[in-house]
């Protein structure tokens, strides 16, 4: 939203959680916080509501780069949504490793965190602030709410779509929650605000309300691509009912894949296609306007001038410079010297390094490929999938070379088609020859010609998941694609997984993550998940 809705970052967002209308005490505040009364009075103020709403998943508070920070605890940068989620959907995995030694962030890695890990605790946290941003957006938006200010005619109707897209980035926030801890804590707008302790909701149940939440918005939120870029729309719907249900057997113990043919199709015969651009114009500093934009159907904006701050593209373009890499090549002002991949990710790709897949971009000169310790940036390729340089080869607008403009793509197209291939394979119905179809337009736009494209004898799920891997590595997807295919805790290993150099397997309570032991200390109504 920032390259387009320019969103003012409102202070009293986090008061409002607080101080809600009140009619029968008509209670002010001594301490001149704004209340919804005083700060909802015209257009301006819910659409900048509904900017705090998309900024709590790219932004880590009110001023940026820091300051005011919306969750205490844990470091400003390290606290963003978006650089928690990828670090615990990457982490774990084959996909990547870090180098630093922040708290508990090898345990991460290692597949050895308790109860008491810092960063799962603050993505919990984040989540559930997030949900409770959404709650009250939707309490300050409904009849009542808007009947007692006399709001009618246009605003209302504007404000009916912004409802929906509220109500889609809480499907989102409990969609990860689903996904990462199984059993959250449950809140809505129909809950009381104040001294008041959640109950806890069952996995089967969180699914049914995320499914039920995503129908219900369906027809109401814009339609597929109508929408301003960075704000979601009806294929991103689609996209989330898709995830939701291709993983529905992991969450529910039911498959879903029938349903998953069914909203992919949707997606794929949206608006959106895949982009006619090489595969890397999708990860620079111009991927909202180099023709990207037309397959990624949700993405995380970022502004190197109007969105500073140390999580999200930050954190993920800086942290992969290191070792030999020239940072002025990245369009940065140098790197983190963290993030790399391990060997066996390499090795997805036919030739590894060498391979003539386009999607492999390495940096070797100086790098070891195997990971033999850890800590050393050179131990383990570098991966140069992101970049704050446009098409052209221009940095990004900050001048400073500190923050990037690049987006996250966290929906984009091209997973549609790896879905609906999966799904075909999986018994869900649909066609193999369009599955093979879609997969090699992907794999066309990697090599560049048709000589590697598969046949429908290739469509297996050992070649679904390695294809996955290669299109999507290091957009947040692994840990989920890994759970699903039984490969996370058994059956595959990688570089210092378990802790050790050669890896090993870990125990199957790990696909999810612990309740933190600081909520179990607080809300008496959450149980542990097993194991921890």
């Amino acid at each position: 939203m920032y390259k387009k809705l320019r969103p003012v970052l409102i202070i009293f967002m986090s008061s409002m959680l607080l101080w809600s209308c009140q009619d029968e005490l008509e209670l002010t505040p001594e301490d001149n916080r704004e209340t919804s009364e005083s700060a909802l009075t015209d257009a301006a103020s819910y659409e900048a509501f509904l900017a705090k709403l998309y900024a709590g998943i790219s932004l880590s508070g009110q001023q940026g780069p820091a300051g005011n920070p919306d969750l205490a605890g844990l470091d400003e940068g390290f606290s963003n949504y978006l650089r928690l989620y990828f670090n615990l959907q990457e982490l774990p995995t084959d996909e990547a490793v870090i180098g630093w030694n922040d708290g508990t962030i090898y345990d991460l890695n290692f597949q050895t965190w308790t109860a008491g890990n810092e960063f799962t605790r603050t993505m919990y946290s984040r989540i559930m602030y997030q949900v409770a941003l959404v709650n009250e957006f939707l309490r300050q938006t409904d009849d009542a709410a808007l009947d007692a200010r006399g709001v009618e005619g246009e605003l209302r109707a504007t404000i009916a779509n912004y409802r929906a897209e509220a109500r889609f980035l809480r499907a989102l926030s409990y969609y990860h929650a689903l996904d990462l801890f199984g059993n959250p804590a449950f809140v809505t707008e129909e809950d009381p605000i104040g001294a008041f302790l959640p109950p806890q909701i069952q996995r089967e149940d969180l699914f049914a309300f995320v499914e039920s939440e995503l129908l219900d918005i369906e027809d109401d939120i814009t339609g597929a691509k109508e929408n301003e870029y960075g704000r979601a729309d009806r294929a991103a719907v689609w996209m989330l009912l898709s995830k939701l249900y291709l993983n529905a057997e992991v969450y529910t113990g039911n498959e879903r894949y029938a349903d998953v043919i069914t909203y992919t199709e949707k997606a794929i015969n949206s608006p959106y296609d895949i982009a006619n651009v090489p595969y890397e114009y999708l990860f620079l500093a111009d991927n909202d306007t180099n023709g990207a934009q037309d397959e990624v159907i949700f993405p995380i904006t970022y502004d190197g001038l109007n969105s500073q701050n140390y999580g999200g593209m930050t954190y993920i373009i800086h942290a992969a410079i290191g070792g030999a890499m020239d940072a002025d090549e990245f369009g940065m002002n140098g790197g983190w010297a963290g993030l790399r991949t391990t060997q066996q990710f390499v090795n997805t790709f036919p030739g590894g390094e060498d391979s003539e897949d386009s999607r492999g971009m390495f940096f070797t000169e100086g790098q070891n490929k195997e990971v033999r310790d850890i800590a050393p940036f050179t131990e383990g390729f570098a991966i140069t999938k992101y970049k704050n340089i446009d098409s052209d080869g221009n940095p990004g607008k900050d001048t400073s070379g500190e923050f990037p403009d690049t987006d996250f793509p966290m929906f984009r197209l091209a997973d549609a088609y790896l879905m609906y291939a999966e799904a075909v394979v999986r018994g869900g119905g649909g066609s193999a020859g369009q599955a093979v179809n879609y997969v090699n337009e992907l794999r066309e736009r990697a090599y560049g010609d048709d000589d590697d494209n598969i046949s429908a004898s290739d469509l297996t799920l050992s070649f679904i998941i390695d294809e996955r891997a290669r299109e999507l590595y290091w957009e947040a997807h692994r840990r989920t694609d890994l759970i699903r295919f039984n490969q996370f805790t058994e059956n595959k290993v990688w570089a210092f997984k378990g802790g050790v150099p050669q890896g090993t397997t870990t125990s199957s309570f790990r696909r999810l993550m612990p309740i933190p032991a600081a909520e179990l200390g607080v809300n008496t109504n959450l149980s542990q998940n097993p194991g921890y």
